[in-house]
């Protein structure tokens, strides 16, 4: 490879731009690539920019936002209370965008609806603002090697081929191609029930992945649209979309089957548009297309957006809806459709941690508590598309299994074996189960952010992603307004939510998880007593001290606190309850009241810092 020289270009830190010949074509060097614009792509670049690192980002579509945004599936799934980190950035611009959260509820499938073009007019302008990110968009990586630096990657630009050699990788594809192509070990379909010891998994593992779906926005036309029926168009296929006459309600698995006019308001966007992505019956199209080269893909694509022009055509002929056509000036495409399928299902690597659905269910009684090292939450329930495949029957019943909120582990970013990588969007290493939640925007959200920031720092440290420690991570997106934990009952604009949160994930105190209807909650009940058996000091001994007051009196565990302080000289603001009060910013802080759980957290927090204690990331504690 020729030399090259260090310069500075648009508040870059980027490597001379000498040619050398048009096979190598311009050569560029940064801090961090991240490779696919998606959901977390675009997450993962802008908040290692944020970082003061120099960041590219290697975008196939001309906007970014993936599923969201070129993918067309703007009707967001979950997190509507748990508002976190660059998930709750997005959301509020929605809200800024639309004048108020209530204009952003208008299908009944989601509390968070919107025009894909504001979404990715919303990411261009997130992303245009950060001086340390190069976005090349319309632009495909053909070729990937490891270099003396860290990476080199082949790409070809709209204006021709460029190469890119950084320090840090990030794996943001929707199918983990880059994964895939290092050597990254990786699952596809289903796993056994005793892969990871998951009751409702399947008997035996299979290849089968979830079906993915071509969305199409419609709008409201002044005049009945005119069409002719799509090839292979088969009526019957969709008879069982709504509550129908035609439907034999036997071969719909006992799924709820709504009117048609019920059915249509779904994925209601604003401004008279709909977003056309039905589960029951309807749109989504059964593909394994990971292992397919980009030309199988793209005709398995043409076939899956075929079934929904056969829909749009059965919702105007058979259904009534004689005035809806495509939005013609949604996306940036000739056939008005979006630029990309809506790929639920990916390569899931094998990472330095795998989440599972006992680890979410029972996160304190597994035997690896991924908890402590949480930098993603999520409240959307398991839900599994599989009707689709034929013989369908065969998988595993999915739909809306209920879980507790949970939080997603640093570790299953980051490959077990593959250095200066790391992986998100849906192939991040959970189990098939899980992955039914995991693929929810929110979460893909945070995922990208975490991803960033941990690239970021293992710049800035100059070591390996993996020995970036997770308590920095969590500390940064705490300071970005992110959840470690999903505790309802404690919003990030709570004077306390920090110390909550950082208390949360050493176990000293821990949430009660719990199902409310459709909701999937955790609850840390901050006001509530403290009660001795709630707390959980077992390896804290050489923090704590051992003889923990009979009674949770505010002055006796005050007193506790000071005989187990082993620094050599109290903070002043010990030295009084009214100066703890004052300092601590309670409300209340009397001497014979019971001490909530609350206003413990602060205090520890405070005076202990037990958070600083490092972990690994499977949540194991580290030696000082």
């Amino acid at each position: 490879m020729k030399s090259y020289r260090s310069f500075r270009f648009s508040g870059l830190v980027l490597i001379a731009l000498l040619w050398s010949g048009c096979k190598q074509g311009k050569l560029l060097q940064t801090e961090v690539l991240v490779i696919g614009g998606g959901t977390a792509g675009t997450a993962a670049a802008v908040s290692s920019a944020r970082m003061g690192v120099s960041t590219v980002l290697i975008n196939a579509h001309p906007w970014l936002g993936g599923m969201l945004t070129s993918a067309g599936v703007s009707a967001v799934d979950g997190n509507t209370k748990l508002s976190s980190g660059f998930w709750g950035e997005f959301r509020d611009s929605l809200i800024q965008r639309y004048g108020s959260a209530e204009a952003l509820k208008t299908g009944w499938v989601s509390n968070t609806m919107f025009e894909p073009a504001v979404g990715a007019a919303i990411f261009k302008n997130i992303a245009a603002n950060e001086t340390q990110l190069n976005v090349f968009n319309n632009s495909q990586w053909y070729k990937i090697s490891t270099h003396p630096q860290g990476w080199e990657v082949k790409v070809e630009t709209p204006k021709g081929p460029l190469t890119v050699v950084t320090k840090q990788l990030i794996d943001a594809t929707e199918l983990g191609d880059v994964s895939a192509a290092v050597g990254v070990a990786y699952s596809v379909g289903m796993d056994s029930s005793s892969t990871h010891n998951e009751d409702i998994a399947s008997a035996i593992s299979n290849t089968i992945i979830q079906d993915l779906t071509y969305v199409v926005t419609l709008e409201e036309k002044d005049a009945p649209v005119q069409t002719t029926a799509p090839s292979g168009y088969d009526p019957s296929v969709f008879y069982c979309a709504t509550k129908s006459e035609k439907c034999d309600q036997a071969a719909t698995m006992q799924r709820v089957l709504w009117p048609a006019e019920k059915m249509i308001t779904y994925g209601a966007l604003p401004n008279n548009k709909f977003m056309i992505n039905w589960p029951i019956n309807g749109n989504d199209y059964y593909v394994n297309a990971i292992s397919m080269s980009p030309k199988e893909r793209q005709q398995a694509f043409e076939e899956a957006k075929l079934k929904t022009k056969q829909f749009v055509y059965y919702l105007q002929t058979e259904l009534g809806f004689t005035h809806l056509g495509i939005a013609s000036e949604e996306y940036p495409t000739e056939d008005g459709f979006p630029l990309m399928p809506y790929h639920r299902e990916s390569r899931r690597i094998q990472g330095l941690a795998t989440l599972t659905l006992n680890h979410i269910a029972a996160p304190y009684a597994q035997n690896q508590p991924l908890y402590r090292a949480g930098i993603a939450v999520g409240d959307y329930p398991v839900d599994h598309h599989h009707d689709a495949k034929p013989q369908s029957i065969a998988a595993p019943e999915l739909y809306f299994y209920p879980v507790p909120s949970y939080t997603v582990p640093l570790g299953v970013l980051l490959p077990k074996e593959i250095p200066n990588l790391l992986v998100t969007e849906k192939s991040i290493s959970v189990s098939n189960i899980v992955n039914g939640t995991t693929r929810l925007q929110p979460v893909v959200l945070q995922l990208g952010q975490a991803a960033g920031i941990t690239a970021a720092l293992a710049v800035q440290q100059q070591q390996l992603p993996k020995a970036v420690l997770p308590r920095q991570v969590q500390q940064k997106l705490l300071d970005q307004g992110g959840y470690l934990l999903p505790f309802l009952d404690v919003p990030k604009t709570h004077p306390h939510f920090k110390s909550y949160q950082r208390i949360g994930v050493t176990g000293i105190l821990r949430g009660t998880g719990k199902n409310v209807g459709w909701e999937n909650q955790t609850w840390l009940y901050p006001k509530a007593p403290l009660e001795q058996e709630a707390l959980y000091l077992e390896g804290w001994e050489a923090y704590f001290p051992s003889n923990f007051p009979a009674h949770t009196t505010v002055q006796e565990i005050v007193d506790w606190c000071i005989t187990g302080f082993k620094a050599a000289r109290l903070p002043e603001w010990m030295n009084s309850l009214e100066a703890i009060k004052a300092h601590l910013n309670f409300a209340e802080f009397e001497a014979t009241a019971p001490i909530t759980r609350g206003q413990f957290a602060v205090l520890v927090d405070a005076l202990f810092d037990p958070f600083s204690r490092p972990i690994d990331q499977q949540g194991f504690w580290l030696e000082n």
